[in-house]
């Protein structure tokens, strides 16, 4: 008897185009000897308890759609007592954890890798009670991608983020907070916050700093301050595009724990979903938490 294998998909994800290959995906487990069990999400929650309620039944999780599908399904997988390898076929619209490993952004090429790929032991965030892959983030644009709709990100994709961003700036408000990083605690207002372990966050590389590793246990901390006047907020905008730009509004620290404190509950995004409203959050790395299948020349 071969392995066995649940793969867990979106079926509306990416323009939808999981269904015209979902056959030759499935072909290309099978062929490498697997048993498979095809489970499409129709719900938030829905690939969390895929994972959870069958484990003990596989010798592998796969999973297709964007990172929201893979957020749930490592999120399934940490709250079991064997963490399974993962594989991971994206076909979101920004994909940035595959984009971090370069796993193909073809499907076909990212099933293959799948199954002849290696395993890499990468870190995974705590956020108090709950896991997040590769961001967690609060301010302006962190409601962009839950409050952009699946389609006008299957039709615009990077566009999508950036368009609904902007047009929140001119209503933008800071937020009071007390955050605790490596023993130094900053006080003050802040318009975004950002505690990340990837080289890219909603497309857009560069923007989580340099000498980025994803199994080094720790992460990429950005916060900015509020800015005294318009001109300074066009030079926050600058300087994240273009590294040159400095800004004295910009922070920028590694570390493996963050306490963000405020006095009214805080809206979060993990993974670009909604996280919660908390009025403390403790971020954690757990270092090299989670095997994730990727080529073998990512390692070279």
């Amino acid at each position: 008897m071969g392995q066995r294998m649940l793969f867990v998909y979106n079926p509306r994800a990416g323009k939808a185009q999981i269904r015209s290959n979902l056959l030759d995906i499935i072909d290309i487990f099978v062929k490498a000897g697997y048993e498979v069990t095809a489970y499409p999400t129709q719900a938030t929650g829905d690939a969390i308890k895929a994972v959870k309620e069958r484990q003990g039944s596989y010798d592998m999780v796969a999973c297709c759609g964007g990172d929201g599908t893979l957020d749930e399904v490592v999120n399934g997988m940490m709250q079991c007592e064997e963490k399974l390898p993962v594989g991971y076929i994206p076909a979101g619209s920004t994909n940035d954890f595959a984009n971090s490993l370069k796993i193909p952004k073809n499907m076909i090429k990212a099933a293959d890798m799948v199954v002849n790929g290696v395993n890499y032991a990468c870190d995974i965030g705590w956020f108090n009670s709950d896991n997040f892959i590769y961001v967690a983030a609060f301010g302006i644009f962190t409601d962009v991608s839950y409050g952009t709709k699946q389609d006008v990100k299957n039709v615009l994709g990077h566009a999508a983020y950036l368009l609904e961003g902007v047009k929140r700036l001119p209503s933008v408000r800071a937020c009071p907070l007390k955050i605790t990083c490596n023993e130094d605690v900053i006080e003050g207002e802040f318009l975004f916050g950002m505690v990340t372990n990837s080289y890219s966050v909603g497309g857009f590389r560069g923007i989580t700093g340099q000498d980025i590793l994803l199994d080094d246990g720790l992460f990429e901390v950005t916060l900015i301050r509020k800015p005294a006047n318009p001109l300074e907020l066009n030079n926050i905008i600058m300087a994240l595009v273009d590294k040159r730009v400095k800004s004295e509004y910009i922070h920028t620290y590694k570390s493996s724990k963050l306490v963000v404190e405020s006095e009214v509950p805080l809206a979060w995004s993990l993974d670009g979903e909604f996280g919660g409203e908390h009025c403390r959050a403790v971020l954690t790395n757990e270092r090299q938490a989670l095997q994730i299948r990727i080529s073998k020349d990512y390692l070279m």
